[in-house]
Parts: structure tokens; sequence; C-alpha cells
């Protein structure tokens, strides 16, 4: 049997089917799984109530990333060399589409910000090392918390699938030895972050590292730290409507200004030299001074991805996406008319058509790159795109100071449930969910000091154990919740809610 097809568990009554239908089982499974119709009610930026614009979920997000990744896999597979394809693991457009419809399964309630939250009250309150990661959650959520049927856990995907979402093929400590965050030039991801010791991004948790080896084994001639080639067209295609979507969100929403944008780019245009030749710490006095912040981005691609980076390339994007997106769509304030509509919807369109055709398939990639890539023009350009969204976007004081307050929301969450089942009493009456899967992460906790204890760093005794098992579970049953769910909860902790009983069960 194709080892790509493998599963972690025999399935009763499950026919000898080919490999397309053994992928688009899976592909299925995704999509009927709860956890895949959460997405509709989680934040990608700022939640739907947040601006009068319609804007993005974490599933409609999903549903074009799938889209974009299928269409460069379609024409990997009609361009590319067949011989190269095989060699470097296999492609199979299925597969790519069940990476891209997965990989945004672990985004916990108000997106990144959740994200950070519960990874600093993870270390800090429960000692758990790894903390919380999106991507590993994703994997935890596929191998181990979602529900296929009686007596079975995780959804039993085939190990190509399952490693179609290991876009960080480690631990956060360990596996591989020696770790990436060690490695002289490491993966994008794999580096070591403010949060202290290991990387910043990673794909499994201490409880999750078998399965991912076990994924991983149906790729025996991957080098460690490398994604699969679906995983790597799934990535790529998560960067390409990030750069696109979010934008066109925000413009729609008349929160993505003309005037301060295009004051950035002719600035960084006409100064370029200036800038170039400052010291850091001029420009870091200069603040948001129009022209600082596309210099600033343009030092960090020169220090991370120098392997790549272009002067001439990146003064070129940095005027076309002026030219096209700033003077072109910008300049024109959204108003709701159907001219309006098509401005954007024919830029974002003609930019996807764009990168998917700038798309290189590359036998033996940078250490921070992948097999697939974009060209070295697109590349620079969607740094561009990335650029406009962080600095004008995400960067302002009034989306801060709304997170803030959804900071606040998951750490009493994750503070309420911890206190109330450290209450002997009263634990018993916790949410059933919640009990199950600090029972399951206890008993996986249990396992790991059992088969690994090193990768515990030498902690083995219960109690220590159940902390641990604790903690994840809680963090299980937090990032599980949809974005209202989480007010809600909160809510009802604090004894600020009246309302008692609802439809939904606990």
């Amino acid at each position: 049997m194709d080892a790509r097809l493998q599963r972690p568990r025999p399935e009763a009554g499950m026919p000898n089917a080919g490999q397309e239908s053994g992928f688009r089982t899976d592909l299925e499974r995704i999509r009927f799984a709860q956890s895949y119709s959460r997405l509709a009610e989680v934040t990608q930026v700022i939640t739907a109530g947040a601006t009068a614009g319609m804007v993005h979920n974490r599933l409609s997000h999903s549903i074009k990333v799938t889209a974009v990744a299928r269409a460069i896999a379609v024409r990997l597979l009609r361009d590319a060399d067949p011989a190269l394809l095989r060699e470097l693991g296999g492609l199979d457009h299925v597969v790519v589409q069940v990476g891209a419809n997965a990989h945004d399964l672990g985004h916990p309630p108000f997106g990144h910000l959740g994200e950070r939250v519960l990874d600093d009250v993870l270390r800090i309150r429960f000692g758990l090392h790894d903390g919380f990661e999106g991507n590993a959650q994703t994997f935890r959520i596929l191998t181990e918390l979602e529900v296929l049927g009686p007596g079975d856990e995780g959804l039993n995907l085939t190990a190509a699938s399952r490693a179609a979402v290991l876009k960080y093929p480690w631990g956060r400590y360990v596996v591989p030895d020696p770790h990436p965050s060690g490695w002289p030039e490491p993966p994008r991801g794999a580096g070591v972050g403010p949060a202290g010791p290991g990387s910043t991004k990673f794909s499994a948790y201490t409880l999750d590292l078998d399965e991912m080896l076990s994924a991983l084994s149906a790729f025996p001639e991957l080098p460690p730290g490398r994604q699969t080639l679906e995983c790597s067209i799934m990535d790529l295609a998560d960067d390409i409507a990030y750069s696109l979507h979010d934008v066109e969100d925000f413009h729609r929403s008349g929160i993505l200004q003309f005037s301060p944008v295009s004051g950035e780019f002719r600035s960084w245009l006409s100064d370029r030299r200036a800038l170039a030749a400052m010291s850091t710490d001029e420009l870091d006095l200069m603040g948001r001074w129009p022209g600082a912040g596309l210099e600033q981005l343009r030092r960090r691609l020169i220090e991370k991805d120098d392997w790549i980076f272009d002067e001439d390339r990146f003064g070129a994007a940095v005027s076309t996406i002026g030219e096209e997106f700033v003077d072109g769509v910008l300049a024109a304030p959204y108003d709701g008319s159907r001219m309006a509509d098509r401005a954007i919807s024919g830029f974002v369109s003609r930019w996807i058509d764009l990168f998917i055709s700038s798309v290189e398939l590359i036998r033996d990639p940078p250490v921070r790159s992948a097999y697939v890539s974009l060209a070295a023009d697109a590349w620079h350009q969607v740094s561009v795109l990335k650029f406009v969204h962080q600095y004008f976007i995400l960067d302002r004081p009034d989306l801060a100071m709304f997170q803030r307050g959804q900071a606040r929301t998951i750490d009493a969450l994750v503070t309420g449930f911890d206190d109330w089942l450290s209450d002997r009493q009263d634990a018993p009456k916790a949410p059933r969910r919640l009990i199950d899967l600090v029972r399951i992460a206890t008993d996986g906790y249990e396992r790991v000091a059992q088969q690994h204890p090193d990768w515990l760093d030498g902690v083995t005794s219960p109690r220590q154990l159940a902390g641990m098992g604790r903690g994840r579970g809680i963090a299980d049953f937090v990032s599980g919740l949809t974005d209202q769910q989480a007010v809600s909860f909160a809510q009802r902790l604090s004894g600020a809610r009246e309302l008692l009983w609802t439809s939904g069960a606990l």
C-alpha cells in the first residue's frame, strides 16, 4: 500500500478505494467536522460587528485559500516535470485542498490575539513549555480532538493529508534532533522569539509528536524541517490570499484610507536613498513619518531573506503596488457602487492570477523557502501587500484597544475554568466536554512520560502531569469556542450575564 495513503488506524468496512477516493474521504471528513463549521464564527482580523462592511472570517478565508491552492496544484500537475513531482514526494490536488481547508482549524477565538494570550497563560500559569500555537492546535484537532465515530479519536486521515498541515514540521523544543531553532540558519518560523527558547512556530505539541513523526514517515526522502510539496502549496496559497483579501476587506469598510497609504509610498520612493543612509536609531526616531515604514520593511527583508531580496525588485514592487492598488483602487473611496466593486474585485482577481502564474517548483530550495515558491518579482510584491495590511490595519491604535479587551476575555476564561476545576466540590459540575478534554490531555502526558521522558524534561510526577493535562485540556476547550461563545462564557463565569438556560449544551 502507498505509504501516503496509510491511516493511523484500520477502519472496519472501508472499501479498498483508489488514491483519489482515499484523499477525497479525508477532504469530506474535514468539511463535515464541527471544528470546520466553527470557523464561520471565528475572527480573521476583526469580528463582523466591528465594522459596517463585510469582512472575511476564518471559514471564508479557508475556502479562498483552498481555491488558490487547488489552482496552483493543477497548474503544476499540468506544467511541471512529473519525475520531479515524484522525486519531491508526490502531488495530489485533493491533498492540497485537504491541507488548505484544515489549515486554520486551530485558531482560537479572536484570531492571532487569542493565540498569543493562550500561549502566555499556558506557559506562565501551567508551566507548559510548548504553550499554545495555532498550527500545532490544528494538528491536534485532526489527530486527537475531532470525533469521527464511536470509540474513535481524530479524523483518521491518510498520512499525506496529515502531513499537508505541517507548515512547521517540528516541536517547539524537541524533534527533530538537532532542533531547527539551533541550526546555523533556522527555517522560516523556527527561530527563537521573545517568548523564550524554542521555535516561535511549530506544528505539534509534545503530546502529538509521535503522530507528527508517523505522518512524516510516509515521506522518507523528506529532509528534516522541510514541508511536503502539498503543504508548501497550501502555505503559499495562504500567503497569497492573506496579502489580498484582508486589504480588500478594509478598503470596502472604509478603514484603509488613500492619503496615509499614498503618503507612505510616495515618500519612500522619493526619499529612498536618504532613508537607506539613516542609522537604525535615526529611523526609529522617525516613528510613523511617511516613508519610514517601508524602509523598515526593506531592512527586515534584507536581514531575514537575503536569499531572494533584491533592491531593484523591491523598489519596483513598491512602485507597482503604489500605481495599481494605492492610485488605482484606494484613490476612489469605496461607496458600495458596482463601479467600486469592480475596481477592488478586478484588482484582487488580476493579482491572484498573476501570483498563481508566478509559482516556481524548486528541487533544492533555500532553508527559508520551500519546494514551491513565488518568482522573485511576485515575492517582493506579496511582501509589500502584506506590509500594507500590517502597517495600516493591524497596527492601528483603535484595533489594539479593541483587542486588549478581547485578550482579557480569553485570560478570564482560562483562569475561571482553572479555578472551577480546582474546587473539588464543584469540579464535577464543570462542562462535560472540558472534563473530557482534561482527561484526554492528562492521559497523553502520562503516555509521553512513559515512552519519551526526555520530551518532558524529566517531569514525571503524577501531580505535575495532572497539572499539565488540566492546562492543555482547558486550552483545547477554550480554543474550540467561537468568538461569541468566548464572550458569553466569560460573562457567565463572572456573573455578569443574567441569561441562564440556552439551547446549546456545555
